[in-house]
């Protein structure tokens, strides 16, 4: 197999740290094409990474769909993809998450401290950050090995047998109702898996579930904690504060019903309810909440997510997005719509019901923008004008105003970006 300079900015022939040159193969065509890079566990231990980071690192740049723990070691990206391409893409993997930043040698350590990525050299003993504002970085923070080698086998244990119960709560990236007409690849033909509490393991699991719901009511196999007939949520309704009724309410649509109550409101009303119940919203299970949402037959509405915004948090939001986000991803997908209307209801849930929270505003963006539930260019429009559509105009300003920071943050990641770009084609 042919090897090249880690640093393939370095010409000498006698470099002491080389690895094998990427080799890939397509498969596949039409929608189903796919890249499977067949050497990227040897390459991955070359520069002392594990494979998972590299692909997925592969998936932000080309901005394509990845697998990130495969059972079968066929590590793939969907689309077709050269071997060129992948080797330059891999250059730039090395430079921000390998390389020394004082030495330039690629003998470091990974490790994570207080939210931050630090390599580690062996070589100078110089300790150099990493930015965090690559998507990459919050996959890391995301997957952290807590422990070593025990813990790291530990924690497979647990998450076979987590995916055995089919009981876990996903992360980031994971499919969408909204994407079926795109390029998705083999996923469902079997062609590879991903790791347990990943995203694309959540969509299996609510599809699954999906499939039992009698929308016509709970299954006979099911047992709701409360009442869930329209007539019972009407009562409840009345008795909710007058405003978290002006917090929840929508415009008066089609979907409204002849007792008032709307299928939006009946699934705030079902989450506040559930919340009650068991002590605290983060008991409240994401697989519950979409077949709710699935039951009243709007799991594919963009209001829907305007209600999950304002009802799936409480003043921890900052802290609970991570584990929200497998669901809301599933449920957003690539849709803008969708992805204002999460943003809409953030500003009610701020502005109107946790005006203490206005000033976690640029965290919780962040926290959204690191899991894909909302992208750069909705984020930058929504900052660019104060609307009265959720909540009063004043109050949107203010949350605007608190969201500054991050937006600049953006501003100055894609400045960044250009530069880089621009000293590349020197």
């Amino acid at each position: 197999m042919a090897t090249v300079n880690i640093r393939r900015d370095v010409t000498d022939p006698f470099y002491r740290y080389k690895m094998e040159r990427l080799q890939s193969k397509i498969e596949g065509k039409g929608n189903g094409i796919k890249t499977v890079i067949v050497n990227l566990p040897s390459v991955s231990a070359s520069l002392a990474r594990p494979p998972s980071y590299v692909i997925k690192y592969f998936g932000f740049e080309l901005g394509a769909q990845t697998n990130t723990n495969p059972k079968d070691d066929r590590w793939i990206i969907n689309g077709a993809h050269d071997a060129g391409k992948l080797q330059d893409s891999l250059d730039g993997f090395i430079s921000r998450f390998v390389l020394c930043k004082s030495c330039k040698n690629p003998e470091t350590e990974v490790n994570i401290k207080d939210g931050r990525i630090l390599l580690d050299c062996k070589a100078c003993g110089q300790r150099s950050q990493v930015d965090i504002r690559h998507k990459l970085s919050g996959f890391i923070l995301k997957n952290e090995d807590k422990g070593g080698k025990k813990a790291k086998k530990e924690k497979k244990s647990r998450r076979d047998r987590t995916k055995g119960e089919s009981q876990e709560n996903g992360s980031m990236n994971g499919g969408s109702p909204h994407e079926s007409n795109s390029d998705k690849g083999d996923a469902d033909d079997g062609d590879y898996e991903v790791a347990a509490g990943s995203d694309d393991e959540f969509t299996k699991q609510i599809q699954e579930v999906a499939k039992n719901i009698n929308t016509d009511g709970p299954t006979k196999e099911e047992e709701w904690a409360v009442d869930t007939s329209a007539e019972a949520v009407a009562a409840r309704a009345k008795e909710l504060p007058s405003d978290l009724k002006r917090s929840l309410a929508f415009d008066d649509d089609e979907e409204a019903e002849e007792n008032g109550t709307n299928a939006y409101d009946q699934l705030g009303t079902w989450i506040i309810d559930e919340t009650k119940d068991k002590g605290s919203v983060s008991k409240v299970d994401d697989v519950d909440i979409y077949k709710k949402a699935k039951e009243l037959g709007i799991e594919s509405k963009h209001k829907t997510l305007t209600v999950l915004a304002q009802t799936i948090f409480d003043q921890n939001i900052v802290k609970q997005i991570p584990a929200r986000a497998g669901m809301l991803k599933t449920m957003i997908g690539e849709s803008e719509k969708h992805m204002k209307a999460f943003l809409g209801g953030t500003e009610r849930f701020v502005g109107n019901d946790h005006p203490e929270l206005i000033t976690q505003v640029p965290a919780i963006l962040l926290g959204y923008y690191q899991h894909d539930l909302v992208s750069e260019e909705v984020a930058k429009a929504w900052g660019q004008k104060a609307s009265k559509k959720y909540v009063d105009i004043s109050t949107s300003r203010k949350v605007r105003l608190a969201a500054e920071k991050f937006l600049q943050w953006l501003d100055e990641a894609e400045s960044d970006d250009d530069s880089e770009e621009g000293s590349d084609d020197e």
